[in-house]
């Protein structure tokens, strides 16, 4: 486990002006800062309804009854919290790369969380691929839940190949609440699609985090090399030479093409993920031009 701090403060403190953009509402458990399909009594005017005999007389519309004659209630959009779900790929695959994807993911879901727990919204965490001791992180909330998030998401440690689809199913079967789902993973996987179908098989609102390292984006090779797959595949002999390269980079493209079709086609958003890009970057400025944060 690294001692390094996950974020640092000064990023901190600029994810204190941030919060997550939703595209409809949900219903929470309690109150919080989103809206809500409820009706409650928040300072966001929704629609009147006819008075009924309990009804708090406070929230007659004295206006309304003037040119009615008839009583009635003022109802307000209420502002409920919203739970918040982080899925953080840890299978071999992810612990790879400079910067390495499994740390990059982890630093994205944390300051996702923050933002989160920022704005009194619930966070859960949990780890695909880390073997049977990635036990989820209990929900928290409020900003005293960053510390046991920071410290959960430092303590996965890379497990061995994953069932990715597998795992999403389960998900999707055990979560309680629907809500805001980020995924961060490399969907190194033949399974993906149906890992990302499963999570559109519910009202939640995800958006896949497709995390690679720049020397899977633009590899630099030259010459002969044996390609071993960290998560159990027959090594693979090759000659690297520019038609080669050429090939992967166009191979590549239509992959994540493919990916982000999928994605659109399931009301997912997806976004394309270099290492190379400082973490405060990509979250400060892409995630917010995405739609993904305001």
């Amino acid at each position: 486990m690294t001692t390094e701090p996950l974020l640092e403060s000064s990023f901190i403190r600029k994810l204190d002006n941030l919060s997550i953009l939703t595209r409809r509402a949900m219903a929470g458990d309690i109150q919080g800062e989103r809206r809500s399909p409820r009706r409650g009594s928040s300072v966001e005017f929704a629609d009147f309804r006819p008075y009924t005999s309990g009804d708090d007389i406070r929230q007659i519309d004295w206006n309304l009854y003037a040119r009615a004659e008839r009583f009635y209630l003022k109802l307000f959009v209420a502002e409920e919290e919203l739970s918040v779900h982080l899925l953080v790929d840890t299978s071999a695959s992810m612990d790879w790369g400079a910067p390495n994807k499994l740390q990059y993911a982890k630093r994205l879901a944390g300051a996702y969380g923050y933002i989160a727990l920022s704005n009194l919204d619930r966070v859960s965490v949990s780890a695909f691929g880390a073997g049977p001791q990635a036990v989820p992180m209990p929900s928290v909330r409020g900003k005293r839940g960053a510390i046991p998030l920071f410290s959960f998401l430092q303590r996965l440690a890379p497990g061995k190949g994953g069932d990715l689809a597998k795992s999403c199913r389960t998900y999707m079967q055990t979560a309680r609440t629907p809500g805001p789902l980020l995924l961060c993973s490399d969907l190194l996987d033949p399974g993906w699609k149906e890992a990302l179908g499963a999570l559109s098989s519910r009202p939640f609102e995800v958006t896949v985090m497709h995390v690679l390292a720049p020397q899977e984006i633009a590899p630099d090779l030259d010459g002969d090399f044996t390609l071993v797959d960290v998560e159990g595949g027959d090594p693979v002999e090759i000659s690297a030479d520019i038609g080669l390269i050429q090939r992967y980079r166009e191979g590549l493209e239509r992959w994540r093409e493919e990916i982000e079709s999928f994605c659109n086609g399931r009301g997912m958003s997806y976004l394309a993920v270099d290492t190379s890009v400082p973490v405060d970057e990509f979250v400060l400025s892409q995630m917010r031009r995405r739609g993904v944060l305001r």
